[in-house]
């Protein structure tokens, strides 16, 4: 398998400098037990509801400052974690999507962690944090269809060679690279800021390969910490 380690642009440094992050490559297998996902996203949003982590709600403000810094409005598009954890709160759990995203949806909420997910033979080279210029392209669903549309000019954004595939960092995800119930090579980031301790970071990268290595069971799986500006092995 092929073991995804996202490239960096250095000037990510200069608006999160201890921004790290775990990077988690999966060669999958047919899902087993989608079951067992619906349940781990049920006990996520029932933790945030009754025993979340004393430093969750000072991650996620956080990312609303980093946010600011880009010229990004967190109260209108909050990073990913923001959302999912305001919905949980609203509405005191979420409705089931699929097995895998449940997973990595129950891993965001549970640790107030933006989590990505990308269906790598979608992808098109490298995935890489960058800063965007304007010109390059985002597919996105409106109104039904998808749409195409571009980011701000120094909008932080992931992107591979064909274009972006976040938007604001981790606040929207492109329709090319979305996984799908077919899916079967991926790759996930969990992205954090120093707010978040970094034994949890990897005890939420730890949960969610036990996750998905149970409704997956002959699946690979690697992963890597990545830093601002360079990325080690675990």
């Amino acid at each position: 398998m092929v073991v995804i380690v996202p490239s960096i642009d250095a000037r990510i440094s200069h608006i999160a400098p201890e921004f790290k992050a775990l990077s988690i490559s999966v060669k999958g297998t047919e899902v087993q037990n989608p079951e067992y996902a619906k349940q781990v996203l049920q006990e996520a949003c029932t933790s945030v509801i009754e025993n979340d982590h004393s430093w969750a709600e000072s991650h996620i403000n956080a990312w609303g400052d980093v946010f600011r810094q880009f010229g990004a409005k967190p109260n209108r598009t909050p990073c990913s974690a923001a959302a999912l954890r305001k919905r949980v709160l609203k509405d005191g759990g979420m409705q089931s999507i699929d097995p895998i995203v449940d997973i990595y949806n129950a891993i965001s909420i549970r640790y107030a962690i933006p989590v990505g997910g990308e269906d790598m033979d979608s992808y098109q080279g490298t995935p890489t944090l960058t800063i965007a210029d304007g010109s390059e392209s985002f597919d996105t669903m409106k109104n039904g269809e998808v749409s195409i549309e571009n980011p701000d000019v120094g909008e932080v954004i992931w992107r591979d060679e064909v274009g972006v595939t976040c938007r604001r960092w981790n606040w929207r995800q492109g329709v090319r690279t979305r996984i799908e119930s077919d899916t079967r090579n991926m790759w996930f980031i969990l992205e954090s800021l120093p707010e978040m301790p970094l034994e949890h970071l990897q005890e939420a990268g730890q949960e969610m390969i036990k996750h998905l290595q149970v409704i997956m069971p002959d699946s690979v799986i690697e992963q890597s910490l990545v830093f601002a500006s360079k990325s080690i092995e675990v």
